[in-house]
């Protein structure tokens, strides 16, 4: 079901690139990851604070990320497919209204079960943030470019994550909790206008020049819209290497976003105000590794590589990067534990760049975001499935966090091995 494996930019002379639009329309959508990871992450900056004041279990907690990663999982699948129909502009926005409507219902709700109803329209929003990145950035970018642009988008979540903790705090000091999610909320409303009023596809857009498209367009795959049946996207290698890499990693990823700010306050007595320099300083190496494992791979591109062998050399690097992760649950210093999980957080997102090149690598562009949206399902099983891990050995060993370290650590080395020997070459998957 796969063709030989690709060479360097498919053997085709390289076009002069001329101007700079597509790069407009990644930072866009680099914005919209930061507020999406905002949005989903204000419950965990406030955990700490509403779990003292109402009284939260660390079951009840678990049970908060458990099921929004279950909505977000269904979610993921529905907006794979349905971005594929609308396109990414409908339904980036489509997407965007929903979260916001979700985040901002949280301020009305004090208990975990409230919480976890909040979040079903954020969790469902929120599923088509990566399927319509992804479709977007196929729209603008080749492949020669893809990585690094799939990894300046990726940096988005990790300065969402550098944010909340910064602007979080402060505002609940200043006004309470629940202003929380109404102020970071709003700010949903000037991206939108900033969508609607700039993107569009490459030759519908005034600012792309011709020289430009004609770069865009250097790719082999044919740009036109069909119907990718599941039934012919699931026998393909490609898709299940896909879902595999997904469904190992993400849950790591998970992990650190909801439970970081518990394990700080656990293990250190970090509180309040306290959490911004750890968490800025974890997410700032997570940037660092989502740029520098896209630049990676196109470096080995240009190189000589093979597509095959420069996205897996790329996130075997990332792999042993996440080792060290290991060790942080016995740190004897917080800014010990900080590189070490900093580390880990910029290895997930330098070898996640590299995978999320699959859906534009490998496939025709018309089925991209539904094989983003099966991906983002096997990864929402995976962390479904962490969360409740988690949460059981917090509870059970009253805040041990090694054994989930430990578990991390390997997570990626496994994820690739797997991968390989799913899809050992990386080929275009045959579904026509």
């Amino acid at each position: 079901m796969e063709t030989s494996d690709m060479t360097p930019d498919d053997a085709r002379p390289p076009v002069k690139p001329v101007g700079y639009t597509r790069w407009i329309v990644c930072f866009i959508l680099f914005a919209a990851v930061v507020l999406s990871y905002i949005d989903r992450l204000v419950i965990s900056v406030l955990k700490p604070h509403l779990a003292a004041q109402y009284h939260w279990s660390e079951t009840g907690y678990a049970d908060v990320a458990l099921y929004f990663q279950l909505i977000y999982g269904i979610g993921f699948l529905i907006a794979g497919r349905i971005i594929d129909r609308i396109g990414a502009k409908l339904g980036y926005t489509l997407a965007m209204l929903l979260w916001t409507l979700g985040h901002m219902l949280h301020a009305v709700v004090t208990t975990t079960t409230g919480m976890i109803f909040a979040r079903i329209p954020l969790a469902m929003g929120e599923a088509a943030t990566y399927p319509a990145a992804l479709v977007a950035v196929n729209d603008w970018f080749p492949k020669r470019e893809r990585a690094l642009a799939i990894g300046i988008l990726n940096a988005g979540a990790n300065v969402g994550a550098v944010v909340t903790p910064l602007i979080v705090p402060a505002i609940m000091l200043a006004f309470g909790w629940r202003m929380c999610f109404i102020i970071t909320g709003a700010l949903s409303f000037i991206w939108l206008a900033a969508w609607l009023l700039f993107y569009r596809k490459p030759r519908q857009h005034r600012m792309a020049s011709a020289g430009e498209v004609a770069w865009i367009e250097t790719d082999p795959f044919v740009r036109e819209t069909r119907k990718a049946p599941y039934s012919k996207i699931l026998k393909t290698p490609q898709a299940w290497a896909y879902m595999a890499g997904r469904f190992l990693i993400d849950p790591v990823w998970w992990t650190f976003l909801f439970w970081l700010p518990s394990f700080f306050a656990k293990q250190f007595g970090v509180k309040d105000m306290g959490f911004g320099p750890p968490l800025v300083a974890i997410y700032v190496l997570a940037d660092l590794g989502s740029i520098f494992g896209g630049w990676l791979s196109g470096r080995f591109l240009h190189a000589g590589w093979t597509t095959n062998w420069s996205r897996k050399a790329a996130m075997a690097v990332m792999a042993c990067v996440v080792l060290p992760v290991a060790f942080a649950g016995f740190a004897p210093h917080m800014w010990i534990a900080v590189v070490l999980i900093g580390l880990a957080c910029a290895g997930h997102q330098g070898f996640s760049t590299n995978l999320f090149t699959v859906p534009g690598d490998l496939f025709p562009h018309y089925a991209s975001g539904t094989v983003a949206g099966l991906g983002g399902l096997a990864g929402a099983c995976g962390g479904m499935l962490m969360a409740k891990f988690a949460g059981v050995i917090l509870q059970t060993t009253h805040g041990d966090y090694a054994p989930i370290f430990m578990v991390s650590s390997v997570a990626y080395l496994l994820a690739l091995i797997v991968v390989h020997l799913i899809c050992p070459r990386w080929g275009r998957a045959n579904i026509e």
